[in-house]
């Protein structure tokens, strides 16, 4: 069963181009079914696994306690999977057909404040090192952009435009989108280029546009901590992580009164509907 969980993992880096962070979600949710049959003892083969397993499957999931929004995830991750199967003539058979999932209300996105933002700016002026400059330039940057935190890290230093204001990113592995990034809105970039990047690559030859401390790209996980630590300093008393930012860069620059068309550009939105979820908070007080 492990080989055809790997060869639909391939399937959706090659073909599909799928993040790494998206594969690994779908490899934990489908190692997790993996397991559940296997110690059930009696199934071990994709085209002996029937509905009745797998709803009880996802029953096992609801009585361990886990979220409807975690339990609809799973479910996708095992439809999508069987649904590879059929196509690959591994099962004749699709136990996931019209299967449901629960319903997840979506919650509405709580940016933080305009003083709150500020506040978390400052907090990197605290040091000196070059750390605290590409920090600066780091939270800077997301703020003005709207970026996805995934897209942040894989930012190279080839895919700014300082000249023309404009920036390149990268979408799943395949795509791009370039978007318009004032230099007035992001200071602390040229300090960092300038007086931090040279110490931080030291004789590495790199092209991330963001680097650790041994000169390496920088990884999602290390923005997250890095963001955790600031805000924890700023006193923020709430939770903020990268996606805080980018709701707060939407609705910010809505209350602005920059175009949506603009906004839906600038975060990668492939339906305008998800921008305009923002669109209320255009007129809540700011700071």
């Amino acid at each position: 069963m492990r080989q055809e969980i790997e060869a639909f993992l391939n399937y959706l880096s090659a073909e599909k181009g799928f993040s790494e962070n998206t594969i690994a979600a779908y490899k934990n949710d489908l190692y997790q079914l993996e397991d559940f049959i296997q110690d059930l003892g009696k199934k071990q083969r994709w085209p002996e696994v029937d509905r009745q397993l797998i709803l009880s499957y996802l029953l096992n999931l609801k009585t361990r306690g886990y979220a409807p929004a975690t339990i609809a995830r799973k479910t996708a991750s095992v439809k999508s999977l069987f649904k590879f199967l059929a196509a690959k003539a591994v099962v004749t058979n699709v136990p996931t057909e019209n299967l449901g999932s629960p319903r997840v209300k979506k919650s509405l996105p709580r940016p933080l404040t305009v003083a709150q933002v500020k506040e978390l700016l400052k907090q990197p002026d605290k040091y000196s090192t070059p750390g605290a400059m590409r920090d600066k330039a780091m939270l800077e940057f997301l703020y003005a952009s709207g970026l996805r935190v995934s897209e942040l890290v894989s930012l190279n230093l080839e895919d700014m435009n300082l000249k023309d204001d404009c920036v390149t990113c990268l979408i799943k592995s395949s795509k791009v989108r370039t978007i318009t990034i004032r230099r007035d809105s992001v200071p602390s970039l040229k300090k960092y280029l300038d007086e931090a990047y040279p110490q931080l690559a030291s004789q590495k030859e790199v092209k991330a546009l963001f680097l650790n401390r041994l000169g390496d790209r920088l990884t999602r996980q290390g923005f997250w901590q890095i963001l955790r630590n600031y805000a924890r300093e700023a006193k923020l008393n709430v939770v903020v992580t990268p996606r805080t930012l980018r709701h707060s860069f939407a609705a910010h620059t809505l209350s602005q009164g920059t175009g949506i068309h603009a906004v839906q550009q600038s975060m990668g939105h492939a339906n305008i509907s998800t921008t305009q979820a923002y669109a209320h908070l255009a007129g809540r007080k700011k700071s």
